[in-house]
């Protein structure tokens, strides 16, 4: 079974736990910190250009980051925290990482012939990529 990308090992995504999301909000408001991210980072199947992308920010600043040993700002830790619980999600519905990562990969008619980590730099898209692995967790595929 695959491992989880952890940045706290009391943080999941449980919608029936209030304080697991108020966790959650705590987390993204404190900020995460590089090295957590670089430790989240290295163990994801997303490049640094990827990460880039979901969050917005150029690789020139994920550079001043490493080297400042900055905390994200609120906005791109909640992101981070974001693309790690779908990340998560997908390898619990799918079983196994190597799976979840070709799903990622390939293009989807679900999802209007995108690729699912194309939609993860938006939190609408997000959300999208949460629906879909619920459908498919239940066995409701379009």
């Amino acid at each position: 079974m695959a491992e989880a990308l952890k940045i706290d090992s009391n943080l999941s995504y449980d919608l029936t736990d209030d304080r697991n999301l108020l966790a959650l909000v705590r987390a993204a408001r404190q900020g995460i910190k590089y090295e957590a991210f670089k430790s989240i980072a290295d163990k994801s199947p997303f490049s640094t250009d990827e990460w880039s992308g979901f969050l917005h920010l150029s690789e020139r600043t994920f550079q001043r980051y490493k080297k400042e040993k900055r905390t994200f700002d609120p906005i791109h830790s909640e992101k981070i925290i974001e693309v790690i619980l779908v990340y998560n999600k997908g390898i619990e519905v799918f079983g196994d990482q190597d799976k979840f990562n070709i799903w990622l990969e390939t293009q989807s008619v679900a999802l209007a012939g995108l690729r699912p980590k194309e939609l993860l730099d938006t939190t609408f898209g997000i959300s999208l990529l949460k629906d879909e692995l619920t459908r498919i967790e239940h066995g409701v595929l379009a």
